[in-house]
């Protein structure tokens, strides 16, 4: 069965964006790098990895899951920023068509179970931490690309909420000279 990845940057002190939903703080030079995008070049937008030459055809993810605030950090420059996969945005906002782009008010819940029984590759969580805190019992594996930082306020990793506990294994970690940390973990069954 196909996996939902929590694959997403968060600073030392649990955000994936600061206060005004920014995130331009995050890293995105250093040695890190190239061994995030060797590994997962497919979460990378389109249009930029046509631009720096990345081949996106050997990714992890035929599928990427996001709520409406990670969407529109492209916008509207790139209504379809991962149009090398299906993409699905949860919101109950219209949004304009796009290419591989369904958007939908539906139950995360029940449109991630359907999308796991489906043939494919693996789904990635793009964000944000309304839609994992919705998604948590539904999260396979994590994968956290700690970053050296603290933004004190902003978007949480998970939204606050009323959580059964969850315990995941820790798969691998591994620290980059740019003090990026790299760290996956598996839910535990």
């Amino acid at each position: 069965m196909r996996e939902l990845i929590y694959y997403v940057a968060v600073s030392l002190d649990g955000y994936i964006a600061g206060p005004d939903h920014q995130f331009d703080a995050f890293l995105t030079e250093g040695d890190h790098m190239d061994g995030i995008n060797e590994r997962y070049a497919d979460a990378i937008p389109t249009d930029i990895a046509e631009q720096l030459g990345i081949d996106q055809s050997r990714g992890r993810f035929d599928a990427v899951v996001m709520g409406a605030n990670t969407h529109a950090v492209g916008l509207p420059e790139m209504p379809s920023p991962y149009r090398h996969l299906e993409q699905v945005v949860f919101t109950h906002r219209p949004l304009e068509p796009a290419e591989n782009l369904t958007v939908t008010g539906e139950d995360p819940v029940r449109v991630v179970r359907e999308m796991k029984r489906r043939p494919g590759k693996d789904i990635w969580l793009c964000g944000g931490g309304q839609l994992a805190a919705a998604l948590h019992q539904e999260i396979d594996r994590l994968v956290l690309k700690r970053q050296p930082l603290l933004f004190g306020a902003g978007v949480p990793l998970f939204a606050p909420g009323e959580y059964s506990p969850a315990l995941f294994d820790l798969v691998s970690s591994r620290t980059f000279a740019s003090a990026v940390t790299f760290t996956e973990y598996v839910r535990r069954r």
